[in-house]
């Protein structure tokens, strides 16, 4: 089944529009947040109105007043935005207009003389910043296996333009994100991606195979269970964590796919709202022992929330959701080398059997530790298996 929005998408796919002709220009970009966006940050934190303590201990009902509190004041004192703004702008940025939005992207080339290009797509509650340790090791190389890197801001997320317009699926940015690549020069390429990154990879590969050489993913996203009783214990795992994140993870995605516009006021006028939301997510989807910290930084969580607090993009990119629920269909089939990479304490455990169903899936591997933001949490990992896979492809 094919709806309207997977048409219109496809149509992107395959036709040159006459916004992709318009400005092909690709400028240089640095992140510069005024002085004035800072000091406003850090009165709101000031001046933040608190709720009663939750009834239940821990984060049974949400974030804990007390963690919370003190990691609001950790943001407003000692949270060092213009060090994190330094390390980001060491990155090679660019912004150009492609289907009538400015994208913002990182584009590193790789000294290696054999180097292939490598999109890696980031999902939400995620930025650019997601990919921020691996970018460096990819270009490097090991064992014959370097990437020229691009690292986008989906629409409506970091420091691209947000949509003006309904439509702007995942089809629709898979499209954008090949004219991106085409733009560069990068007729053939790899991709990888992660939560709705890996939406996106997947709706690429099945709509350019001729220009995708291999996808690379940490999930292959399917709402339909295996039949019958579990292959083995890891397909009852699947289905365990399935029904946690039913009964325990999943209420961000119905607000977001529903009135993501109501929410967006809060988080876009609350600091303190905006990290509330981002460390819930990151607390139930982390490899952690009982606090998000354990997985992923302080400094490198505060940076990301503060990419979506300075760029106002609570709302942009929480449409995601609601462009995903107009336009779900039949999954198309995908011939493209697909490889999965599944990290333990994600919120979804692909089922090899599963995925197999309407992709070329060449390399599975599960890995012990990790969680749903592999490349933050497990960046070594990622970058073996990522290198492992293409060798696999590429032989």
């Amino acid at each position: 089944m094919k709806t309207p929005q997977r048409i219109a998408a496809l149509a992107v796919l395959t036709t040159t529009s006459l916004a992709f002709a318009a400005d092909t220009r690709v400028t240089p970009f640095r992140i510069e947040v005024p002085d004035v966006e800072i000091a406003g940050l850090k009165e709101r934190l000031a001046s933040t109105r608190w709720p009663s303590k939750a009834p239940v201990p821990g984060w049974q009902r949400g974030v804990p007043l007390e963690y919370l509190k003190e990691l609001s004041e950790h943001w407003r004192t000692k949270f060092d935005w213009r060090a994190q703004e330094a390390k980001l702008n060491e990155l090679p940025q660019f912004t150009t207009t492609i289907d009538g939005l400015k994208l913002h992207f990182v584009h590193v080339k790789s000294k290696a003389p054999k180097a292939r290009p490598l999109l890696l797509l980031h999902g939400w509650p995620g930025s650019f910043v997601e990919f921020q340790k691996v970018i460096e090791p990819l270009t490097r190389g090991a064992g014959g296996q370097a990437f020229h890197v691009i690292v986008p801001s989906l629409p409506g997320f970091g420091f691209s333009e947000a949509p003006a317009e309904a439509g702007w699926g995942t089809g629709r940015m898979a499209g954008a994100m090949l004219e991106l690549m085409k733009r560069l020069g990068y007729e053939k390429f790899a991709v990888h991606g992660n939560d709705t990154g890996a939406i996106v990879a997947r709706e690429l590969a099945v709509a350019a195979p001729r220009n995708v050489a291999a996808m690379h993913v940490t999930q292959v996203f399917s709402f339909e269970p295996p039949e019958g009783e579990p292959a083995d214990a890891y397909e009852k795992k699947s289905r365990e964590t399935a029904a946690r994140y039913e009964a325990e993870l999943s209420g961000y995605m119905f607000v977001q796919s529903q009135c993501p516009q109501t929410l967006a006021y809060a988080l876009t006028d609350s600091p303190v709202g905006q990290l509330a939301w981002l460390a819930d997510l990151f607390q139930g989807w982390t490899d952690n022992q009982g606090n998000l910290e354990d997985a992923v930084s302080r400094d490198h969580f505060l940076t990301n929330v503060s990419i979506y607090w300075f760029t106002r993009t609570a709302g942009p990119s929480s449409q995601v959701y609601a462009e995903a629920s107009a336009a779900w269909g039949e999954p198309q089939k995908n011939t493209v080398p697909t490889g999965v990479a599944v990290f333990p304490k994600d919120g979804f455990l692909t089922v090899k059997r599963i995925a197999a169903q309407q992709n070329e899936v060449v390399h599975f591997n599960v890995f012990e530790k990790g969680g749903h933001f592999a490349a933050m949490e497990q960046p070594e990992v990622l970058v073996a298996d990522l290198r492992r896979f293409f060798a696999k492809v590429w032989k």
